[in-house]
């Protein structure tokens, strides 16, 4: 086997054989909450381009930091599913079936769900922050950020993108796709990068709180039921759980 390859499967081995299992064995079924995001996206993006349904998403997904704060809140859900009105929407389409496909059968719908609202609720709350701290600060923004329209599935991807590296191990495509949002920034120093690096931030800390938490199970397993209990037959997921146990994080 070639080096490159060598390094390949080492990289991508764990997390290529899990998704493609579960492709294998439940096809489409093992990503119904990705097909109905897609749906929603797809739906949502048909009706804010129609003259009568414009006004009615922005009611109940747009996201602006100018809005009162229980405002976006109530938003921000629905906000992941809008897409943004400048950019093709095949984009947004092709982010959800890929990265949000992978990471449901990784960690569970459930799970998805949570992480993906956590980076875009991150990113909502640092544009507020950014911009009371103003452009004057490194990490601030202009106020003119304050009317622009927070929508997409683009931070949800992102930190959905880290997460699901971190537990499969595949540290180095990690390390790029941060690597490739602070470039953006670089590049482009616009709101929506900005809100790209405050969600790989959150997620980063998930990560950090899920690694303390297993290792703090994995002391307490050891120090009153033995090897034993870690091993056993109920110590992985059961059937039906949605996803596959990843590498233990130790």
């Amino acid at each position: 086997m070639s080096t490159l390859a060598r390094y390949a499967r080492a990289e991508w081995g764990p997390l290529f054989s899990t998704v493609r299992d579960a492709l294998l064995a439940r096809r489409l079924r093992a990503v119904p909450m990705t097909l109905a995001a897609v749906c929603l996206t797809a739906l949502f993006q048909y009706v804010q381009n129609q003259p009568w349904g414009y006004q009615f998403i922005q009611n109940i997904g747009s996201v602006r930091a100018e809005e009162p704060l229980w405002l976006a809140l109530v938003r921000t859900p629905l906000s992941l599913f809008v897409p943004a009105l400048d950019l093709p929407v095949w984009g947004a389409l092709a982010q959800i079936l890929l990265v949000f496909g992978i990471a449901e059968i990784c960690l569970g719908w459930w799970r998805t769900l949570v992480i993906g609202y956590a980076a875009t609720l991150a990113g909502t709350l640092y544009a507020r922050v950014g911009i009371e701290l103003g452009p004057q600060n490194p990490i601030g923004l202009p106020a003119s950020d304050a009317q622009v329209v927070d929508t997409g599935p683009s931070a949800a991807v992102v930190g959905l993108a880290v997460f699901v590296c971190w537990r499969y191990r595949a540290y180095v495509t990690g390390a790029l796709v941060i690597a490739v949002m602070v470039l953006e920034v670089l590049v482009k120093n616009n709101l929506a990068g900005r809100e790209h690096l405050a969600a790989i931030a959150a997620v980063l800390v998930l990560c950090a709180v899920s690694t303390v938490r297993h290792r703090g199970g994995g002391d307490r397993r050891s120090d009153s039921d033995g090897p034993e209990a870690a091993s056993g037959p109920g110590a992985g997921p059961g059937p039906g759980s949605g996803s596959v146990k990843p590498p233990t994080q130790s």
